[in-house]
């Protein structure tokens, strides 16, 4: 049986190195809608979504809707996740 930290380093794996990049821009400029961490984490708007769905998935990201805008967070775990991964590094 895995220990939640061998879980996460066997994701961080497993994710496309954009994943890594939007988490990385949610830890340091906080919240923002998809436009704003497109352009932040420098990934196609099209690369985004899926990896959004990806992180969401993974309980890593939380996706709340703002009028038209979908605005992305990290959750706690996500939080974990990216000082796990700067460990690791």
């Amino acid at each position: 049986m895995l220990t939640l930290n061998e879980y996460l380093m066997k994701a961080s794996d497993r994710l496309p190195e954009e994943a890594l990049r939007v988490m990385r821009a949610l830890g340091e400029e906080g919240s923002m809608n998809k436009e704003g961490l497109s352009l932040t984490a420098k990934v196609k708007r099209a690369v985004l979504d899926h990896v959004v769905m990806q992180l969401y998935a993974l309980g890593l990201i939380e996706v709340e809707t703002e009028g038209k805008s979908k605005i992305c967070s990290l959750t706690p775990l996500g939080d974990d996740f990216l000082q796990l991964v700067a460990k690791a590094g």
